[in-house]
């Protein structure tokens, strides 16, 4: 029986594999359909330790798979894991290799899943565009942190939809850079906390929308965002907004539905992530948690990192009980 399967490969997978791999345990990842994770999707990573100048996503991705290969990570590139059920010490892990059209299974002792949360976006006509982005530059984005400093915002209006606390914290955050922040909302007051709404509310830069839905994107010639078509969600009348960005603050999904639809007797919260104690233990014992499949709040790629550290060394100790 093979030791460690690891799934997801964002800064979390990757990181719980440089660890794991060290410590020998001969760690096997599997990629999933995005190798790299959502990282991939920004092209100026300006907040992660290291890159003084920023890094591209894509590029740094790279280099934590290379550093994870180094020593001895299997990385079994565009499978999918599609279950995972329990065995006598251990689990069974089965996927589907996209490349090949192939279904197949292994065995393993421990488990860690670090399979990220997707951004939700409307469905609008014209996302498939910039969502999986040809250029993230073009001005849609679901995470005002990661993009927001990008110089195509700077000194230019952008709208934040949504209006819970992550809408409020984006719109807050983006006013150090945009000349005018939108807040769209579909109802006439914002849902977040009492602190957060009044801090937003209070900033001269932040224009709410109330009572409107975004129901369009309009593009320059290049492409790239010029503007929003708004509808009142009241009169159904409807106008344009001239924003050079758009961050999506609906909400996310975390990519756990392969293990809601498994009788393994895991945990989830109400919004479907998973839940763990002492950092990364989930209720499985063997079966542990990194990055934002289990973290709703921070969902940075440092943290993700962190936690896929914390998991490896948790799998190690693990199995070394069972050695014992």
């Amino acid at each position: 029986m093979n030791q460690l399967a690891i799934i997801g490969s964002g800064p979390a997978g990757y990181t719980a594999a440089i660890y794991a791999a060290r410590a020998n345990l001969a760690p096997v990842l599997f990629t999933g359909k995005q190798t790299g994770g959502q990282l991939t999707t920004t092209n100026d990573v300006e907040n992660y330790p290291g890159f003084p100048d920023g890094v591209n996503g894509t590029e740094l991705m790279n280099l934590f798979e290379r550093q994870s290969t180094r020593f001895g990570t299997v990385v079994k590139s565009s499978c999918v894991v599609t279950r995972i059920t329990r065995r006598d010490g251990g689990f069974t892990v089965n996927w589907t290799d996209m490349l090949e059209g192939v279904d197949a299974s292994a065995d393993y002792q421990t488990v860690i899943v670090a399979t990220g949360a997707s951004v939700k976006y409307l469905g609008l006509p014209g996302e498939e565009e910039f969502f999986p982005p040809i250029d993230k530059k073009a001005g849609l984005s679901g995470c005002a942190v990661c993009d927001g400093a990008l110089p195509l915002y700077r000194n230019q209006p952008v709208v934040v939809v949504g209006g819970g606390d992550t809408a409020s914290e984006e719109s807050s955050h983006m006013t150090k850079f945009a000349s005018v922040v939108y807040l769209l909302h579909r109802r006439d007051s914002l849902r977040a906390s009492k602190i957060m709404a009044d801090r937003v509310l209070s900033n001269p830069k932040i224009k709410p929308l109330w009572n409107s839905a975004l129901v369009g994107y309009i593009t320059d010639e290049k492409g790239r965002m010029a503007g929003i078509t708004v509808e009142d969600v009241n009169t159904k009348a409807r106008r344009q907004v001239d924003v050079k960005g758009v961050f999506m603050a609906i909400g996310h999904t975390p990519n756990t539905q392969f293990l809601r639809d498994s009788d393994l007797g895991l945990t989830f919260d109400e919004s479907g992530y998973l839940v763990v104690e002492h950092g990364c233990h989930t209720s499985v014992p063997g079966l542990f948690a990194a990055g934002d499949v289990r973290d709703r709040k921070y969902r940075q790629a440092v943290t993700a990192a962190g936690m896929g550290c914390m998991a490896a060394l948790e799998a190690e100790h693990y199995l070394g009980a069972l050695k014992a």
